[in-house]
């Protein structure tokens, strides 16, 4: 055991150096020191803290660790193991990550929409069909006056000046429309 934190504290001493003898801009070598040497513990602790999402964890990792590229000069400066820095802006990005998905609405999941059967719209076309053909059988003094109250939505007194009979025979037209409307689904096997 003293043996790995004999080599981690090597490791973390190369990386150090090799952080202070760059001049003020990082470069290649950098980043895979530090990648190798903090990624592994980094994901092992992000994950924990993202609830075991690998890929939100690989990102927060790869966030930090362009963070430390980004700021390769403070960590010049500092004097312990990077490590410390590294899961202070590792938690840092969970905490605002978090945040901003509180703030926003929750983004829905379309898949169980997909899973829901779809209206029939056979039964609706067979209904209209049948529907269709009874009118069909009415007088067309009785039709017209169905289709003026019931499909059109009008009033009896909309009815009436819009087909130019009395009120009266709209209503007593409606009446018989209707008991025949009725007979003639009852012949096609739909009982109201």
């Amino acid at each position: 055991m003293r043996k790995d934190a004999a080599v981690a504290n090597e490791r973390g001493a190369r990386a150090r150096h090799r952080m202070s003898s760059q001049p003020s801009e990082p470069d290649e070598e950098l980043m895979r020191a530090l990648y190798r040497e903090h990624a592994g513990p980094l994901l092992a602790y992000v994950l924990r803290l993202v609830a075991g999402d690998r890929q939100r964890a690989e990102d927060v990792v790869q966030e930090t660790l362009i963070r430390a590229w980004k700021n390769a000069g403070q960590l010049n400066r500092a004097t312990g193991s990077v490590r410390p820095w590294l899961v202070t802006v590792a938690r840092r990005i969970v905490i605002d990550g978090h945040r901003s998905r509180q703030a926003r609405p929750q983004e829905v999941d379309p898949s169980p929409l997909e899973v829901i059967p779809a209206e029939d719209e056979i039964d609706k076309a067979l209904w209209l069909m049948t529907l269709s053909d009874a009118l069909d059988d009415l007088t067309p003094a009785h039709r017209e006056v169905l289709v003026e109250t019931y499909f059109k939505g009008r009033t009896v007194n909309e009815a009436a000046q819009t087909l130019g009979i009395p009120s009266g025979t709209v209503r007593s037209r409606v009446f018989y429309a209707l008991r025949s409307m009725k007979l003639a689904l009852e012949e096609r096997g739909v009982t109201a």
